[in-house]
């Protein structure tokens, strides 16, 4: 019998999240650990008329393709995920990995070859999406190995998962409203400001120029779990838009690979110094595969005051009550940045047991790790 929450999530994803209506074509990738999320959101599509086409991807194949693959292959783009990203109406991924690591030991050069490669395809769903051609999510199945890299038990981070994600109440779509709601009041005040000034005691200085740039709430349309405010720098201002230091606290992980203490110096909205304390060469590599790639796409402000631990999994740390991330790469075309890059790589600072501090054009709107003014999320 399946878990009555996976029946909510699967709920949430099809009818609040991608409102998926007859004749809507639906592509679905998952991983192999993910197929009991994903069993109940096929079963919902086709009960709300959609047509869906699925994509499994099992265990071990990717190891096997960056342990075999010659250049041509790591080069190519696939035209049928092209075509998927051109025609479909409605994406949805699931992450369930068997195993976090993988990659851990695959050269970061071939990363990055096949990164370029599938540019394309991520630029043609952003596009589309930016256009209202293409709605997507990307939402997590809880497995084992999320639990392993959670440093928890399994029946433990399930719950995690599902509080997360407001499954273990009845009525779920409730909660993500109201998080809508606090989040636009917090837009409706940033869209008004010229530049956020992120500080710690750490060493975080950084100063983003957000002038004419539009923010977006995240409440649960495109990721599920949710809870962020996001837009991108403005990289075409007089100061690049991108300007100081920032010392991530949390491990970034990029394709399974772990790299810590990252520390990034922007002039003028480049990366003019990278630096860290486990798998330099990797983070380096990254940043040196595209012109774009030294520069942000994305500033975010996390809002999720549920979610208040590491887990080592973007879709859930990105959220947490009280830090920011900045991701290097690609932007988002609706929030008027216009960087191109194969890469979209999210890092995170937290800012509750850092002292950290933001200010906007001057005034403090949070002070370690929480908001300032009554209505915003975690604060009544």
């Amino acid at each position: 019998m399946r878990d009555p929450r996976l029946n909510r999530m699967a709920a949430v994803i099809v009818h609040y999240s991608l409102e998926i209506k007859p004749k809507d074509l639906v592509w679905m990738v998952g991983e192999m650990g993910a197929l009991p999320l994903m069993e109940a959101i096929y079963e919902q599509v086709i009960r709300a008329g959609g047509n869906i086409k699925t994509d499994f991807h099992p265990p071990g194949w990717d190891e096997i393709f960056f342990r075999y693959a010659n250049e041509d292959q790591l080069k190519h783009g696939c035209p049928f995920s092209l075509y998927n990203a051109t025609h479909c109406d409605k994406r949805i991924r699931i992450i369930g990995s068997t195993n976090t690591r993988s990659l851990a030991g695959v050269d970061p050069i071939k990363q990055a070859l096949v990164s370029q490669a599938n540019q394309v395809i991520l630029k043609q769903q952003l596009q589309r999406s930016a256009k209202g051609e293409l709605d997507w999510i990307v939402s997590l199945c809880p497995t084992p190995a999320g639990a392993q890299e959670a440093d928890m038990g399994t029946l433990d981070y399930a719950h995690f998962v599902y509080n997360a994600a407001y499954v273990d109440q009845e009525d779920p779509v409730s909660f993500l409203k109201q998080m809508e709601k606090k989040q636009q009041k917090m837009i409706d005040y940033l869209s008004t400001k010229k530049e956020l000034h992120f500080q710690t005691k750490y060493g975080t200085d950084l100063r983003v120029n957000v002038s004419g740039m539009k923010w977006i709430n995240s409440c649960g349309k495109r990721n599920y779990p949710d809870g962020e405010v996001f837009t991108g720098p403005n990289l075409d201002a007089e100061d690049g838009g991108v300007n100081g230091v920032i010392k991530y606290t949390f491990p970034a992980i990029w394709h399974n690979t772990i790299v810590e203490e990252v520390e990034l110096t922007f002039t003028r909205g480049v990366v003019t110094r990278a630096t860290a304390s486990k798998n330099e060469t990797f983070l380096r590599a990254m940043l040196d595969q595209d012109e774009g790639a030294k520069r942000l796409g994305e500033i975010a402000i996390g809002t999720n005051f549920n979610i208040q631990r590491f887990t080592s999994n973007i879709l859930f740390d990105e959220k947490i009550g009280g830090t920011f991330h900045a991701a290097l790469g690609m932007g988002y075309p609706e929030t008027g940045n216009t960087n191109q890059s194969a890469l979209h790589w999210d890092m995170i600072c937290d800012l509750k047991e850092s002292g950290g501090e933001i200010t906007a054009d001057g005034e403090v709107i949070m002070k370690d790790g929480r908001f300032i003014f009554l209505g915003w999320p975690g604060v009544e």
